[in-house]
């Protein structure tokens, strides 16, 4: 008898120390680590359309996703991809600075790039290549600083994923842009 009791209380604790780590790991996982849906917000220039931003946040929010703003910069042929590129770096930086802050005051988790290409399409291709999104969101209102005509029928043929690519009405002037950096959108 005390080694059926035995025997079962031992069981018991084997059944309980496998269970106890599986539900401390899932009370430990951040929400934002627990998005794998990933949202690609690319941009140029040193505008993006408010709209494009506020649909992929309400998009990032309903599907439970990441948001992944990425500024695409030019490298001229005359150096590496891996140069420095100070000047586009910095509009690139304050621009997704101010999206950072956006998507964060939404509860939105965001993962930014810098994407390096010789062109746009370029860039677009090498970030296309390394990560996978299930939606790409793209504002055709970029047309007049970088993406042409061309570019977003590219991405529509290149893309493994959901496109969306909106354009605001031409009287519609909200953008972003490096000067709204602290927040006042």
């Amino acid at each position: 008898m005390t080694a059926l009791l035995t025997g079962g209380g031992l069981f018991i604790g084997l059944l309980v120390g496998l269970a106890a780590p599986h539900a401390r790991r899932r009370h430990r996982r951040s929400p934002q680590l627990a998005s794998t849906r990933q949202i690609l917000l690319p941009f140029t220039g040193t505008t993006l359309s408010r709209r494009a931003l506020e649909a992929a946040i309400r998009l990032a929010k309903v599907d439970e996703a990441t948001l992944m703003p990425a500024f695409l910069a030019t490298v001229p042929l005359t150096l590496t991809l891996e140069s420095p590129l100070p000047k586009q770096s910095r509009i690139g930086m304050a621009l997704l600075e101010a999206i950072e802050q956006r998507a964060t005051a939404e509860g939105v988790p965001i993962d930014s790039r810098l994407q390096p290409g010789r062109s746009y399409r370029h860039a677009l291709a090498r970030l296309l290549e390394h990560e996978q999104f299930d939606r790409v969101i793209i504002s055709a209102d970029d047309t007049r600083t970088g993406l042409s005509g061309r570019d977003l029928l590219w991405i529509l043929e290149h893309a493994n994923a959901e496109v969306l690519i909106l354009r605001p009405a031409p009287q519609d002037t909200h953008t972003i842009t490096t000067t709204d950096i602290k927040g006042h959108f």
